[in-house]
């Protein structure tokens, strides 16, 4: 089969299309026809090496497409659409799942994978799981965002953020987010009650003045950036919950006021979550009963991944990129 593989660490020159074995499943995995494989921007930090893994490398967590072999004990049968995101290495720093999603096909766990709705594209399957995943497990299991509580929601019209403005949204939170003014009005149609442009200096200012009282979630992927302003502006006992790596190393300037506040500061990592395939489940129905849409923006062909790393790298779209071999 056709995969994108890198040798050594480096910019998207270093993807390369090669030929390379089909494997065939463990008992607890299927191997599928990959329709559609999403492009995140953990994939390119990974190709540059920030997490030093094992080379080569296939890249890529996301996939969407058709089972066409089953495991022993895989409650999957041949030609079953599914759709999942794969961890690529554990938190201990040792191997994760045995390849990436960017190749004709892939053998993946079944805990990693659910089931993809006739009405939900490939390409939306495959541009949701880790943005998802990220988005629940951010505002559902620690922000602990109720019906009738407020959240502010950085950076709404990116892949993570326009899933979690929908999500949230859909939970019957009040919901305030930044974007680029070029885009505020996307946050209107995905179910933003608040947009405020990111461009503007007092940017969280502007964003509290929009609610009737302090946030009870804040979701930050600029923490760096944000740190500071985002206690202050938060509720008292509130989250702020924090997503995203680069190679900086965010620092909370004070804790003085986290502390008399009682905020809760949650960095995290998807990969830490223990039943991926619940929470895809979660996903799946809401793309299929049009609670959430999952927009893409651009797409690629296998022998484009570089382009699509370099459209990631650019952004200044609504969405998430994806590769379809």
């Amino acid at each position: 089969m056709r995969a994108i593989r890198y040798h050594e660490f480096g910019g998207p020159e270093v993807l390369a299309v090669e030929s390379i074995p089909t494997l065939d499943p463990d008992p607890d995995e299927v191997r599928v026809r990959v329709v559609a494989a999403g492009v995140n921007p953990c994939d390119a930090l990974r190709r540059e090496g920030l997490w030093d893994d094992p080379l080569p490398l296939i890249p890529g967590s996301d996939v969407a497409g058709e089972v066409t072999a089953v495991g022993a004990h895989a409650a999957y049968e041949v030609g079953d659409r599914v759709f999942g995101t794969v961890p690529m290495l554990n938190v201990s720093g040792s191997r994760g799942d045995r390849q990436g999603t960017y190749a004709e096909e892939v053998v993946v766990r079944t805990d990693r994978l659910a089931p993809l709705d006739d009405d939900v594209s490939f390409a939306e399957g495959a541009a949701v799981g880790l943005v998802g995943c990220t988005a629940w497990r951010g505002l559902v299991e620690f922000g602990r965002l109720r019906p009738g509580g407020t959240c502010l929601i950085h950076g709404g019209t990116g892949g993570v953020g326009h899933v979690a403005v929908q999500l949230a949204a859909a939970m019957g939170a009040t919901v305030v987010s930044t974007a680029h003014p070029d885009r505020l009005g996307v946050l209107s149609e995905l179910g933003a009650d608040h947009a405020v442009d990111y461009t503007d200096d007092d940017v969280l200012v502007a964003a509290v003045d929009a609610l009737d009282h302090p946030p009870d979630v804040v979701f930050d992927h600029m923490f760096g950036a944000h740190a500071g302003l985002d206690v202050d502006v938060v509720a008292p006992g509130g989250s702020v919950v924090v997503i995203g790596g680069n190679h900086d190393q965010p620092r909370l300037p004070d804790l003085t006021a986290a502390i008399g506040k009682d905020v809760t500061i949650q960095p995290f990592d998807v990969f830490n979550l223990a039943d991926i395939d619940r929470v895809l489940g979660h996903l799946a129905v809401l793309m299929r009963d049009g609670g959430l849409s999952v927009r893409v923006a651009r797409r690629y062909d296998l022998d484009e991944a570089a382009a699509a790393h370099r459209a990631v790298a650019a952004g200044g779209y609504v969405g998430k990129v994806v590769v379809e071999p």
